[in-house]
């Protein structure tokens, strides 16, 4: 009868410790779980941090380099000069095709509101770039200054560029003075900088100069 006893004690002893490890297992099981999600909770948060702490600028209108965002109001303003004169570039260079004329339009109209739709939509009209394609003709564009006035918002920028109308047999010079307002806009591919131009107009556009061509 003792040995029954012992034994019987020694069954529910076994059975005491192999709850303890169940136990002991299911602990373990439960904080290595939530150890597990913690860190992934934790690593998708910098992930996210560290995306949103990168924007995304265009250099010289060609390539897009990654910025830390505390260094945007640093990069601001050589974003906004970037800006205007980008879409100068893209506005003001024109082929002698149909095709590149419209591509380079297309690649501007992003960049700026319904006042530079409407200048494209006018220029037409009066049949400036079948002009420039019956006479073989292209413009080339120089930006040589942008002002940008960062202390009051909407900003107001004026560019001064110079313009080349180049044909056949000579090339006529022009004085261009645009003028216009930069708001801040969500970041796209088609606007890497996130500005929006409003209310452009062309303040001056005369000859300076036509040479023949050698």
């Amino acid at each position: 009868m003792a040995s029954n006893d012992q034994t019987f004690f020694k069954s529910l002893r076994n059975l005491e410790t192999s709850y303890r490890n169940i136990r002991i297992l299911a602990f373990t099981s439960v904080a290595l779980f939530f150890l597990i999600t913690v860190s992934s909770l934790v690593f998708a948060y910098r992930v996210k941090t560290d995306s949103e702490s990168r924007i995304y600028v265009v250099e010289q209108g060609k390539s897009l380099i990654a910025a830390l965002r505390n260094d945007v109001r640093e990069n601001r303003p050589v974003e906004a000069r970037d800006h205007v004169r980008r879409f100068h570039e893209l506005f003001f260079t024109l082929d002698p095709d149909a095709h590149a004329i419209e591509e380079h339009i297309r690649e501007a109209l992003p960049y700026a509101d319904e006042s530079v739709s409407r200048l494209y939509l006018d220029t037409k009209e009066k049949g400036y770039y079948n002009q420039l394609i019956q006479a073989a003709a292209s413009q080339e564009i120089q930006v040589d200054s942008i002002q940008i006035d960062l202390n009051q918002y909407p900003y107001q920028f004026r560019t001064f560029c110079r313009q080349q109308i180049i044909r056949l047999t000579n090339i006529t010079v022009r004085r261009l003075v645009t003028t216009g307002y930069l708001r801040n806009v969500s970041r796209s591919m088609e606007n890497p900088h996130g500005f929006l131009i409003e209310k452009f107009a062309v303040l001056d556009n005369t000859d300076l100069e036509e040479r023949m061509r050698h």
